[in-house]
């Protein structure tokens, strides 16, 4: 858990993306927001999800940089608001 939350501290991307994703971050539904990325059934612990929002959002950010066509800005922006709640998730159940 703690090299992932490492990870997401050490993130660095464009100042406008983690702009949009602090707004989004606000109103972060985890069940809502999971489930438009993850699908239906179980949702995953906080760490699982985490671990795989942050390779999501590493293949959508290795997209951005080689320009390809399927990039989509706002899925990039969705993970990362998602990342960003897992983690606040996290480190809350970490203090307690």
């Amino acid at each position: 858990m703690h090299d992932v939350l490492k990870a997401l501290d050490s993130l660095r991307r464009p100042r406008l993306l983690i702009r949009a994703a602090r707004i989004g971050a606000a109103e972060y539904r985890r069940d809502a927001h999971l489930r438009r990325h993850f699908g239906y059934g179980a949702l995953p612990r906080s760490a699982a999800a985490l671990a795989r929002l942050v390779e999501m959002e590493e293949a959508l950010n290795e997209q951005r940089q080689i320009g390809t066509g399927g990039y989509s800005a706002t899925r990039h922006v969705e993970i990362l608001i998602a990342m960003m709640g897992e983690a606040r998730i996290l480190r809350s159940a970490h203090a307690a």
